[in-house]
């Protein structure tokens, strides 16, 4: 929604308008709206200032069937979320008010030129105004309070455009567009300043660790958290997290801490499988290493080896066959039983992230990271 114009002028170029010829054209003259509208005075002497300023512009109100309005921009700009909006414009101010009823919820900060562009969180939860004077301002809705990071630990661009990543000491992670100065989303899961972040090379994800010891992978476009890892695993940091590697392929991430230990942690996780017809388990690491586990003793049986990390792993049904794929761009079966591979399939050219096999082993189906789908046959 956005305020409009609620006058048009009567002497307005008649060729900007197209009429149909059997429609007979009705013209308003000004002398006219003056009988209808009075000479503008009041019984007190007063002008109506609504009526005189109609009358000094040759003016005529013409019906309006929107069922609100907010009125108090010029050049407005706007956004809505379900029962409120937000709007902005040339006189410099932003506005939070009521769909329903156009009442003013609060005047946000004024800033020191035009607001160009304000928005909602995807969430709803809070709103941003961005002037031309160079500033964005973000207020929570509840209480139309102003916030904002408090003391910015870190900035880090996007790798593939004009956006900007900002972690602060108040545990949250920010994100705008520039040069518009546009924010994008506000990020919350740490519970203690964020120490170090980045976004993977593809861009598709962010990573942050944080004094919790916690590091998390975030989708930028939703702030929704993919993956966690927390001190609660013990195998994990113990102390806060200071820093972070992330390899080229967006698939492994290095931390380090000040509990003296680095770890190396896999985005997707680890690849797991149990065997539907011996007590087996098989793990994948980002190692490229498949190990073979008994279930019955816990110990591991065989180890079996990619050239680089295995992503995941597919026992076949009532079979000790096993199938993996890798980032080494292959697929390969293996026998469990006595650790030979006994196919090995090729066809991509980048790294395999997914596959899929029918239910009797005998065909799969991959995805990749070079954008192909390839089906190969599992048969010895």
């Amino acid at each position: 929604m956005s305020s409009r114009n609620q006058y048009a002028d009567p002497d307005a170029d008649e060729a900007n308008h197209t009429f149909d010829d059997d429609i007979e054209e009705t013209y308003v003259e000004e002398d006219d709206v003056a009988d209808v509208v009075g000479d503008g005075d009041d019984d007190d002497g007063e002008m109506n200032q609504e009526e005189g300023s109609s009358q000094q512009r040759g003016e005529v109100l013409l019906e309006d069937d929107s069922i609100q309005g907010f009125f108090l921009h010029k050049e407005p700009v706007f956004s809505k979320n379900e029962n409120l909006a937000v709007s902005g414009g040339g006189d410099d101010r932003a506005y939070l008010w009521r769909l329903d009823t156009g009442d003013t919820v609060a005047e946000l900060d004024k800033h020191d030129d035009s607001v160009s562009s304000v928005k909602f969180s995807n969430d709803g939860t809070l709103v941003a105004s961005g002037g031309m004077d160079g500033k964005v301002n973000v207020y929570t809705v509840d209480n139309a309070k102003r916030c904002g990071p408090d003391e910015i630990q870190w900035i880090n661009w996007h790798p593939k455009g004009n956006v900007l990543l900002a972690g602060s000491n108040d545990a949250s992670l920010w994100m705008w567009s520039l040069p518009t100065g546009d924010f994008m989303n506000v990020f919350n899961g740490h519970a203690a300043p964020i120490t170090c972040g980045q976004f993977t090379n593809s861009g598709r994800n962010i990573v942050s660790g944080s004094e919790d010891g916690s590091l998390i992978i975030w989708d930028p476009k939703t702030a929704a958290i993919v993956t966690q890892f927390t001190s609660d695993n013990e195998r994990f940091h113990q102390e806060a997290i200071t820093s972070l590697a992330i390899a080229k392929d967006d698939q492994t991430i290095l931390t380090g801490s000040t509990d003296s230990t680095a770890k190396l942690v896999h985005i997707n996780g680890t690849a797991v499988g149990l065997c539907s017809i011996l007590p087996l388990a098989a793990t994948g690491s980002v190692d490229g290493s498949l190990s073979i586990w008994d279930i019955n003793s816990m110990r591991l049986r065989t180890t079996l080896k990619h050239d680089d990390s295995v992503n995941r792993i597919m026992w076949h049904e009532d079979s000790p066959l096993l199938t993996s794929v890798s980032m080494d761009c292959t697929v390969r079966t293996w026998d469990t039983r006595t650790g030979e591979c006994v196919r090995t399939s090729r066809g991509h050219q980048e790294g395999i992230m997914e596959f899929a096999m029918t239910k009797d082993g005998k065909i799969a189906v991959t995805a990749s990271d070079d954008g192909c789908c390839l089906v190969f046959s599992q048969q010895k």
